[in-house]
């Protein structure tokens, strides 16, 4: 058993994430409309009416489209959002019966860990991201352990601490920042994405995963069968300049992979192997 992702899409037109278990399908944000949901989904095994739960975490436009509601109340899917978000949530509910419905649906979070599903365990992780904050995720179960986080602003600490020894990390690397200062978007836009409380550049988050990667190796813990960099910038990145920077690393060069905004991911498999000797022979065999 095991548990898997596949990153539907990614960046700002829109995220969304397939997480795979023995227990059913969860998607970590519905930043794409149920329709091209349904479409990425093609050839993957999996289709929006197996969709058990849905995990937000925050209520972006490019992370949750209202378009879902209706196909949430019709399929009675679960909806995972924190506690201080719901009464936004359901102001997008026009419809006086469909909010009714919705409400009963809501699973309210803070700061303790949820089941999404029987055996899957959802870790919150608050990051300091615009005025409303964001949610990234430490996800458990079946003997596996996943590390989720998009929208940062910058990386907490407890961040680094809680994928210390995840199977499959997945953070974000949203931007260049001579490629963000350089470009035409306006100065309040660029102050938002690189004060803090925006987005992570390709720097901000190599550092924070050779901090990851550091640790694993001083606690004799295994390093992530894969690393997957989240939401970038289709203006203010590159994908080659972001190969070519994290595969400066040795450890990250054979696991990574760039998730995309109009394209799906492989399969990623958590395994959820034991064991540091063998991990080093992979690292540096």
């Amino acid at each position: 058993m095991s548990l898997e992702l596949c990153i539907l899409a990614s960046g700002s037109s829109g995220n969304c994430t397939i997480l795979r278990s023995p227990q059913g399908i969860v998607l970590i944000d519905i930043g794409i409309g149920p329709r091209t949901t349904a479409k990425r989904m093609a050839g993957t095994g999996v289709t929006v009416a197996q969709v058990a739960a849905i995990c937000l975490t925050h209520l972006g436009g490019d992370h949750f489209r209202p378009t879902w509601l209706n196909t949430i109340a019709k399929q009675a899917i679960r909806v995972f959002c924190h506690t201080r978000r719901v009464q936004d949530l359901l102001r997008m509910v026009i419809d006086h019966d469909a909010r009714r419905e919705i409400e009963k649906l809501l699973c309210p979070f803070d700061g303790v860990p949820f089941e999404a599903l029987a055996g899957v365990r959802f870790h919150p992780i608050r990051l300091p991201h615009d005025q409303a904050g964001s949610h990234g995720f430490r996800i458990e179960g079946f003997g596996c352990r996943i590390g989720y986080a998009t929208d940062l602003g910058r990386v907490p600490d407890a961040l680094v601490e809680h994928f210390t020894d995840v199977d499959i990390l997945a953070m974000e690397s949203n931007y260049d920042p001579e490629m963000e200062l350089g470009s035409r978007r306006p100065q309040f836009l660029k102050k938002r994405i690189m004060g803090g409380h925006g987005h992570l550049s390709n720097e901000q988050a190599m550092q924070a995963i050779a901090r990851i990667l550091d640790r694993c190796n001083r606690n004799r813990r295994s390093l992530p069968q894969h690393v997957v960099l989240l939401h970038r910038s289709q203006e203010c990145n590159c994908p080659k300049l972001v190969r070519r920077f994290f595969e400066r690393d040795s450890r990250i060069a054979n696991r990574l992979t760039l998730a995309e905004q109009h394209a799906r991911t492989a399969w990623l498999r958590a395994a959820g192997r034991s064991g540091f000797g063998q991990q080093l022979q992979f690292t540096w065999g």
